[in-house]
């Protein structure tokens, strides 16, 4: 049975039918999020059923809006590991950190959960062609999923996106346009072409549905953690879907009883090129102010505008997280120190977060007996050209 009961705006609060696709909220312009009958799925759904379901994120189906099962696209994402980071432990004398490795999700990244549930609904409603504005990774996984529903894809990356990222989206069939500019600017020319050609777009928090894939990984946190949640997530933060997508699993978890109160405080990192978030959350704004002339080596984070600004900054504000910057190079140098104590080759985005958690240490922000998550989000092979 399926429980998704309406879309709701996040802005204004109104409602509107699961039964069409929407982007933003026609009244206000802000994103929809997806509301289901957590009642209902409490009464019905026992949290410990999960451990027998299948491993991917479609064991939470009850909680994903694609009503019929034949529409949920799957190449395996999801149930990816937790896994103990004992020697890193060791290096910095730190009690407990843990790495969400998202790195070996299908397409390399976490994007694919979110663009499996996005991919999945758009067909289920009818849609045939699909456009993505992307950094590379959503390109590549928006690719892989339109391949699988025989739909046809349209994707917008900055001239000077690396080549693997343009490689993988061509092997799926997708057709590219490269934009001068950032994502910014492949945003706009992505829903200027997708009214123009009938398209659906699937601009980060611009359609409900990346963020309900990528709230799987709240759900996952949970259940790997025996539904005790970590004292600190520590997150990359360019569109900022993942993070209010956990808060979002957050929130939906404790409705049904399956986590209690106690949240984790969240930390948003950013580059220090590229800071949007940073800036609105050091001087208590609502909103960010767009960045100006974004650089950095993390493609991710390259995001000089977010939608769901707001979202995400009532979430630090919500969880007494905080949001910080790094430099490139601290990055860098945070990602070679994972591989070489856990065998992990991880994006810089990822490296972001072992160089805020230090940062945050150094500074008293995170206790010693802490439970600390970092999020790797992508594989660092995607990013081969900047490793020497």
């Amino acid at each position: 049975m399926n429980y998704f009961s309406c879309l709701r705006c996040s802005a204004c609060q109104k409602d509107y039918p699961p039964d069409r696709l929407w982007n933003l909220c026609p009244d206000c312009g802000k994103p929809l999020l997806a509301e289901y009958e957590l009642d209902k799925i409490a009464s019905l759904l026992d949290k410990n059923e999960l451990k027998n379901r299948v491993n991917t994120i479609w064991r939470y189906r009850e909680l994903l809006p694609v009503e019929y099962d034949r529409y949920q696209l799957s190449l395996g994402e999801g149930c990816t590991p937790l896994i103990r980071a004992s020697r890193l432990e060791n290096l910095i004398e730190f009690s407990e950190i843990y790495i969400k490795d998202e790195g070996i999700n299908p397409t390399g990244s976490f994007k694919a959960r979110g663009l499996s549930v996005a991919v999945s609904k758009a067909w289920e409603l009818g849609a045939r062609a699909l456009s993505i504005p992307s950094a590379g990774n959503a390109a590549g996984a928006m690719s892989a999923y339109a391949a699988l529903a025989n739909l046809s894809a349209h994707i917008y990356m900055p001239e000077d996106v690396p080549q693997s990222f343009l490689t993988e989206c061509r092997m799926f069939g997708a057709e590219i346009t490269l934009v001068d500019g950032l994502i910014t600017e492949c945003g706009k020319q992505s829903i200027e072409d997708a009214k123009k050609f009938n398209r659906f777009d699937l601009s980060t928090l611009k359609e409900p549905y990346r963020l309900e894939g990528k709230k799987t990984m709240g759900y996952e946190l949970a259940e790997q953690l025996n539904w005790k949640l970590p004292e600190v997530i520590i997150y990359p933060t360019g569109g900022g879907t993942g993070l209010v997508g956990m808060w979002k699993a957050f929130d939906e978890m404790q409705s049904m009883g399956w986590i209690d109160h106690h949240r984790p405080r969240m930390v948003c990192v950013q580059s220090d090129g590229c800071a949007p978030l940073v800036n609105a959350f050091l001087t208590r704004k609502q909103f960010a102010e767009p960045w100006q002339n974004a650089k950095t080596v993390a493609d991710g984070l390259r995001v000089p505008a977010a939608i769901g600004d707001f979202l995400i900054l009532n979430i630090l504000e919500k969880s007494h997280g905080v949001a910080l910057a790094v430099s490139d190079e601290e990055m860098m140098e945070a990602a070679r120190i994972i591989g070489k104590y856990e065998g992990l080759f991880v994006s810089p985005e990822t490296g972001a977060t072992l160089a805020a958690f230090m940062k945050l240490r150094e500074r008293g922000w995170i206790k010693e007996n802490s439970r600390v998550v970092l999020f790797n989000t992508g594989s660092g092979y995607k990013y081969s050209h900047l490793w020497k």
